[in-house]
């Protein structure tokens, strides 16, 4: 007996289309090898891998720590500290023998850092997007995400405008881990953030689905393969800021005023092309891997959004913030927790504690401001 043949969704990509958008992919990739050279290209392919495995096999922030509030289900959370630590694991020997050319991602502890980490965390849990998810859930079609995402980068603009203004409210001297002992250090934390999440999940909730460990592994790989292709740890929140600082400038604005911006590698940046700022690289690929990912597997269909007014007033004033706070945090989920952690930043731990404690204030705001209740 025949079997009836599976109705294909409207809108699915057919097999030579989808061959066709991974071939534009690698021809961007090219291009971008052609005008700024082979590191820029190759850190495109990063960003767009990236991409793919975020939205692909789902893997994010804002969701599983919102999940582990809600829910207490552990799994999202313990598979980014499984990610972390493999990342840690070659990162911390990385530094060690290549100083000179490698860079972690250090930063101070400081009143503003700490506020504003705590800010981002709020706000995420409204947009339901961190840094990276923000720019996937853009890419994937999700209305929300492309509201904020411009104010977002507005917001960081303007935070890195006001940054110096924060930090001299007081920092402490920058505190990072290093060598043996420090990994063994950054080793037992996550372990110990892994242990706990578990001990307190809900029965029923202690399994990670292999989804997640996929993820995490390919995710660790494509962080370290940005540290050594681009001298540095994988990051967000720069790259959205300088894209206005572009913009403002080719408008005419006069950034002098700005420590941030005034800065000689700032200005550097603000004057080359955006093909050869590594965060813009890695920022463009997430967004459009996330496109790609979406599309392979769903075809084009993105579903409005019924928010009242105050809903995406809420949005694009969360936007704002998220940009802004992120500055003042010296990054987002990614170039502080993910990044920091991994690379030995004390930093990185302080912005985790204090942006856990920020999503539960958000999740708590999202039925006052008008928000569904998507879970």
């Amino acid at each position: 007996m025949t079997q009836p043949m599976m109705a294909v969704p409207a809108g699915a990509p057919r097999p030579w289309a989808r061959g066709l958008t991974v071939l534009a992919g690698l021809v961007a990739a090219l291009a971008v090898a052609a005008m700024a050279g082979p590191r820029y290209g190759a850190l495109l392919l990063i960003g767009f891998g990236l991409g793919i495995a975020l939205e692909g096999l789902r893997f994010g922030f804002t969701g599983p720590w919102r999940r582990m509030i809600l829910f207490r289900d552990p799994s999202g959370l313990v598979a980014q500290m499984v990610c972390i630590a493999i990342v840690a694991l070659v990162a911390f020997p990385l530094l060690t023998a290549n100083g000179a050319e490698l860079t972690g991602a250090h930063a101070p502890i400081g009143f503003a850092m700490v506020g504003g980490a705590f800010v981002f965390g709020a706000c995420m849990q409204i947009v339901l997007g961190c840094g990276s998810g923000t720019l996937v859930n853009a890419g994937s079609g999700n209305l929300v995400s492309a509201v904020a995402l411009p104010f977002f980068a507005i917001g960081s603009f303007a935070g890195a405008y006001h940054l110096s203004w924060w930090t001299d409210l007081g920092t402490l001297p920058v505190a990072v881990l290093s060598g043996t002992s420090g990994l063994a250090v950054t080793l037992a934390g996550l372990a110990a953030v892994a242990v706990v999440a578990m001990i307190l999940a809900a029965p029923g909730k202690r399994t990670v689905p292999g989804r997640l460990w996929l993820a995490a592994l390919v995710i660790a790989g494509l962080a370290v393969l940005h540290i050594v292709v681009a001298g540095q740890p994988w990051g967000v929140v720069y790259g959205l800021g300088l894209w206005v600082a572009k913009g403002a400038t080719t408008l005419g604005a006069d950034l002098s005023g700005s420590a941030f911006w005034a800065a000689p590698g700032n200005v550097e940046r603000l004057e080359q092309s955006l093909l050869t700022d590594v965060t813009s690289l890695t920022d463009l690929g997430l967004i459009a891997g996330a496109a790609l990912a979406a599309w392979w597997r769903d075809g084009l269909s993105a579903p409005a959004k019924g928010l009242s007014i105050r809903g995406w007033a809420a949005i694009v004033m969360a936007g704002l913030l998220l940009g802004y706070s992120s500055r003042l945090a010296f990054g987002c989920n990614v170039g502080a927790f993910f990044s920091g952690v991994s690379t030995g930043s004390l930093h990185g731990w302080a912005w985790f504690a204090a942006a856990f404690a920020g999503s539960f204030v958000g999740i708590r705001l999202r039925p006052v401001l008008g928000l569904e209740d998507r879970r």
